[in-house]
């Protein structure tokens, strides 16, 4: 009876009310696959926990919430300058008697009425009262303007990176005005005494429409302008990581060939003087972007820029020029003069 019994429990399956050794045999494998005491299986991985935390710092738009908030940028952009407008027309004036002085002060050098001339009655309203106060208007709103492209650039960088929108546009937008400064001051006086001096003793006498001149005069300032701003450019490059410090430096005799082409199509003369004139702070504008985003990527690595070792190496270069420009003071009769190039004989 018993080997029937037993027989009979071996080949014939338990019933559904009597299977609970079976219920415990399924229980038992569960909990040794997923371990653990409850038989639970464990929660899925996060697959957030092994994303940079920085990424959640970053805001996220779609497409249509990006071309609104550019939208929202240029009409922003747009009203800076036309309150600048608005207060550049009060002193019109006086504007245009700073931005005239170049040319009256070549033509007085060479001789010449320092006078500028116009060939129609709307000429002189249409320079003077109209595009003289846009470009007033752009150089004086540019911090605004620079302050919009950060905001909708901004977005799209980490938190620590948006901290940097104070230097961003205090330096752009310094950079902008010492361009325009420098090509006021510098490049195109030099280059308009060059042009108005070629017809000198040739029975040839200028007659410059203002016009012309007005003309020569905004494309100069705005090309020097914006070519200052080529810091500022290469450091956005590294910053988003497009490009490296070292891959700039590598390459930069092909950066150096661009630079001249650059240059030889915005100078306003085919003379090489003028051309260095532009070439000359460009490639130091350029070296001068490679060394801060070099700044920028010993702050990523958390390493430190050896100051001491750079200033160990200046301190004698400066002593060296403090030395050439005393032994030229004291012994071959030159002086400083508050003009460029600032030392004469």
């Amino acid at each position: 009876m018993d080997s029937i019994e037993g027989n009979s429990g071996a080949g014939v399956p338990p019933t559904r009310g009597t299977s609970s050794s079976g219920t415990t045999d399924i229980v038992e494998r569960l909990r040794q696959k997923f371990g653990g005491s409850g038989g639970n299986p464990p929660p899925p991985p996060d697959s957030t926990s092994e994303e940079d935390p920085d990424d959640d710092q970053m805001l996220r738009m779609s497409f249509l919430e990006h071309l609104e908030e550019l939208r929202s940028r240029i009409i922003r952009a747009l009203i800076g300058i036309a309150v600048a407008f608005a207060l550049s027309l009060t002193y019109t004036n006086q504007l245009w008697k700073i931005i005239v002085e170049p040319a009256a002060s070549a033509l007085r050098s060479l001789g010449y009425p320092p006078d500028l001339v116009f060939t129609s009655p709307m000429e002189s309203f249409t320079i003077i009262w109209f595009k003289l106060p846009i470009l007033c208007s752009i150089f004086l709103a540019s911090p605004w303007i620079l302050y919009q492209v950060w905001g909708f650039v901004a977005p799209g960088l980490y938190r620590r990176e948006r901290k940097m929108a104070a230097p961003f546009i205090l330096t752009s937008a310094g950079l902008f005005i010492l361009g325009g400064c420098f090509a006021y001051f510098i490049v195109f006086r030099y280059g308009l005494t060059f042009l108005l001096g070629i017809g000198q003793g040739l029975h040839v006498k200028p007659m410059v429409t203002i016009t012309d001149y007005f003309d020569l005069f905004v494309n100069v300032m705005l090309g020097v302008g914006l070519v200052f701003e080529l810091p500022v450019l290469i450091f956005f490059l590294i910053l988003l990581r497009i490009t490296t410090p070292g891959f700039l430096v590598r390459n930069s005799r092909y950066a150096v060939l661009i630079i001249f082409i650059i240059a030889a199509i915005v100078t306003p003369t085919p003379d090489v003087f003028n051309l260095m004139l532009f070439a000359l702070p460009m490639c130091g504008l350029f070296y001068v972007g490679i060394f801060a985003g070099y700044l920028l990527v010993l702050r990523r690595e958390n390493r430190r820029f050896p100051w001491k070792w750079a200033i160990t190496i200046m301190i004698p270069v400066l002593i060296v020029l403090a030395g050439v420009l005393y032994l030229a003071i004291t012994r071959y009769g030159y002086h400083v003069v508050p003009r460029w190039p600032f030392l004469t004989h």
